[in-house]
């Protein structure tokens, strides 16, 4: 707004003049007053030009303010714009981060949807799997024990019965052993595959680990249900199974146990056919077995003895008693055989038929194989180094220890620590033992020929090698087995004079030497010396004896 500067104003001094000078007038100063009058005719019009002039000025000073009232105006309508502006900016703003609330919102609540199924998904698949073995899908301990237990409970409430399958497959670390673990996977589930689709739907098939499979028979009238099914799965698992490139041929040791008959828990049912399909395997595998009271019995037996085979070894029960190797011709100790022998809380002795085969079912005989073989190195070094002469002592090994993990290593650390030169030890393996797993059979007896170590098969003739595995096999010696021995001049025509001749005859043709067991009449040592038998051992020579009824043995008998 422009402010004009305001102009001088006489209006007031014209006037006052003019009266002062209006009153002192007298005719005698007429034309003093008309100069008078004409000056105060120019001072009025002079103040009238003023008047007019203020009037100018206070229009102007109005415009003015007009102009500033409407610059004002024009102001405030411009912040009026700009506040509408902004409003209208702000509201814009506001709307578009709303929307963007919105839409986060959207995807956070879809996000969180995604999450929630994806944890009820995981949850779900872990409870599966808690409930499910991983490899075949099939359900596993757990869930057949919570099946079991509600088919129990629908049984006891219905006066019904149900029927508890036990399976295990023969020989089926062979097929690991040989083909890879992978192969037995894919063997698993093909098993598991041919169980389930001999079986109704109302039935469970379960792994329970490793080679073992439990079938739940729910409903059944009697034992013939339950023997029927079993039947059914013997023919299916012995058809081939097409693995990897390969055709295997397995076959599966059966155990049945029914409610209430064999047992009211889910723990008796299971141990009962458990039992049964232990008493499977004994009687040759490849069948079935229905639980009877006298198997509980013997179970309980067999455990009670496994339990005091563990304490033998922990208090250090076991003892050695070695038997003589002659050399048939002239009657020279060769060696000596190792045998254990169990010394009982009552002081007796109890000899390896009483407790080996339990000791190998549990796997104590790895622990007391070890021991022995541990024990008897020992033994022959300490005489070796009393100058009593032994040519070799041997030593049996069991399939169990043969194929057990680290064995070589385990030989070769015996030999380290008790400091036996390889070439005094001999090894004394089944036929049965040396046919399982052959390819491992095999590197496993050249590592040990190639330390020095002698490889005897013992009871040969009992068991099912051929001559081809004789070839292959790096064999020092053929021990006859003593059945075949007895029974030279015999009343009756069993053919042992035949046997032996020709076990003989055949280890001379392969360069092995030939042992003959439990010679324990001069006939018998006479036939055996005139087809030059090379060596023997036998009550005949000497009874198996204490280490130190031994040493005093071998001191008699130096040449």
């Amino acid at each position: 707004m422009t402010v004009k500067k305001g102009r001088p104003r006489r209006k007031d001094t014209a006037r006052r003049l003019f009266e002062t000078e209006e009153s002192t007038l007298s005719p005698a100063s007429l034309p003093v007053k008309t100069l008078a009058v004409r000056e105060a005719v120019v001072l009025a019009g002079e103040q009238a030009a003023d008047q007019r002039q203020e009037i100018a000025d206070r229009r102007e000073d109005t415009a003015d303010q007009r102009q500033e009232a409407a610059d004002l105006r024009e102001e405030v309508a411009n912040l009026r714009e700009k506040a509408g502006r902004a409003k209208a900016e702000l509201s814009a703003r506001a709307e578009a981060q709303l929307r963007e609330a919105n839409e986060q919102l959207v995807i956070a609540t879809v996000h969180a949807q995604t999450m929630t199924e994806a944890a009820e998904q995981a949850t779900a698949q872990m409870a599966y799997m808690a409930e499910h073995d991983f490899l075949t899908g099939l359900p596993n301990r757990s869930l057949l024990t919570d099946r079991l237990e509600q088919s129990i409970a629908l049984a006891q409430r219905h006066g019904t019965m149900l029927a508890l399958i036990y399976l295990d497959l023969d020989h089926f670390k062979h097929i690991n052993d040989s083909l890879g673990h992978d192969v037995g996977d894919q063997l698993l589930q093909s098993v598991a595959n041919r169980l389930q689709s001999c079986v109704r739907l109302s039935d469970t098939v379960s792994r329970q680990g490793g080679d073992e499979f439990v079938v739940l028979l729910p409903e059944v009238k009697d034992v013939r249900d339950a023997t029927f099914t079993a039947e059914k799965l013997l023919k299916a698992i012995a058809k081939p199974h097409p693995v990897a490139g390969h055709r295997l041929h397995v076959s599966l040791s059966i155990g049945i146990s029914l409610y209430p008959d064999d047992g009211k828990t889910v723990e008796m049912m299971v141990r009962n056919a458990d039992i049964a399909m232990y008493h499977a395997k004994k009687n040759g595998r490849n069948n079935y077995q229905v639980f009877t009271q006298e198997m509980n019995v013997r179970a309980i037996k067999r455990h009670a003895v496994e339990q005091v085979l563990h304490h033998a070894l922990e208090q250090q029960k076991f003892v050695l008693h070695y038997q003589p190797k002659v050399n048939l011709e002239t009657g020279v100790i060769t060696g000596a055989e190792a045998l254990v022998r169990w010394r009982r809380s009552d002081h007796r002795l109890a000899y390896p038929a009483q407790f080996v085969s339990i000791a190998e079912e549990c796997g104590l005989i790895v622990p007391i194989g070890k021991w022995v073989l541990r024990e008897a190195c020992r033994q022959a070094h300490a005489w070796l180094k009393d100058g009593l002469y032994l040519g070799q002592i041997a030593v049996n090994v069991s399939a169990v220890e043969l194929h057990g993990k680290d064995y070589l290593v385990g030989v070769c650390d015996i030999l380290g620590d008790t400091g036996l030169n390889p070439h005094h030890l001999e090894l004394e393996l089944t036929e049965s033992g040396l046919m399982q797993d052959t390819q491992q059979t095999t590197e496993v007896l050249h590592a040990l020929k190639g330390l020095g170590v002698q490889i005897a098969i013992d009871d040969f003739g009992t068991g099912y090698s051929s001559l081809s595995y004789l070839r292959s096999f790096p064999i020092d010696v053929l021990k006859i087995d003593q059945s075949f021995v007895q029974a030279i001049g015999g009343d009756t025509d069993d053919g042992g004079d035949a046997i032996v001749g020709a076990v003989i005859a055949m280890g001379m043709s392969l360069k092995q030497r030939v042992v003959a067991e439990g010679i324990e009449t001069r006939q018998q040592l006479a036939f055996l010396k005139t087809h030059h038998c090379a060596e023997g051992q036998g009550y005949f020579f000497g009874r198996p004896m204490p280490a130190e009824k031994f040493a005093a043995f071998l001191a008699r008998n130096r040449h």
